[in-house]
């Protein structure tokens, strides 16, 4: 296809696409002329992916650059292709090594993850984004003397490992590896909203079963 089908197939401007090939996140094309170039579904496929991260994960370029080289890399099992187009996605706040409760709060974390057996991140530490948010989140529980033990993250922690097996049925549904990575980001950028919505919706409902009276008052 030439590069204006390129655009409708994909659903990126012409002028995107160009800016996207100059950057080094799109391969070229193959030359049919000084002027000319054709594409195929695998540049249809690589937009969609840097589409993903730029457009919906808000990844900068440079970032984007890297983590395609990573999704790309054959040499790497596709367990750590997906996890270097996640990990790229923008997290919440970081612990700070100054806070004296964040000592406690890498302690916990730690702990909870020993206790559900998730060995991945656990391995991985400080080097996991996911897990530095968590840590930060759980210290600032900390200092706020809210309960975040493990008993109290445990419930979350056992609800999230549901639904990653959602997730990744979701994403075992693109035929392709290039698809699943690409679904990966786009489904973890999408389905992040769903997730504090349905929760958001649910405290309302729940909250109204408590302490609502029965006759609506």
């Amino acid at each position: 296809m030439r590069l204006a089908e390129l655009s409708e197939q994909s659903g990126v401007s012409t002028a995107t696409i160009k800016y996207y090939l100059r950057e080094g996140l799109l391969q070229p094309g193959r030359r049919v002329s000084a002027t000319q170039a054709e594409y195929d579904d695998t540049h249809v496929r690589r937009l969609r992916l840097v589409r993903a991260l730029i457009q919906l994960g808000k990844v900068p370029v440079a970032t984007a650059r890297e983590v395609i080289a990573a999704a790309e890399d054959e040499s790497l099992d596709h367990h750590l292709r997906l996890g270097a187009a996640t990990w790229a996605l923008p997290t919440g706040p970081q612990p700070d090594e100054d806070d004296p409760e964040a000592a406690a709060a890498g302690r916990t974390v730690t702990a909870l993850l020993e206790h559900v057996g998730w060995r991945a991140d656990q391995e991985l530490g400080d080097l996991s984004p996911a897990y530095r948010t968590l840590v930060a989140a759980v210290a600032a529980l900390r200092r706020l003397g809210y309960p975040c033990g493990v008993a109290h993250l445990l419930p979350y922690a056992r609800l999230a490992a549901q639904l990653a097996v959602t997730d990744l049925d979701l994403i075992e549904e693109q035929p392709t590896e290039a698809g699943q990575i690409e679904a990966a980001v786009a489904l973890t950028v999408l389905y992040e909203p769903v997730l504090l919505s349905l929760r958001r919706l649910a405290h309302s409902e729940e909250s109204a079963r408590r302490f609502t009276d029965a006759d609506g008052a």
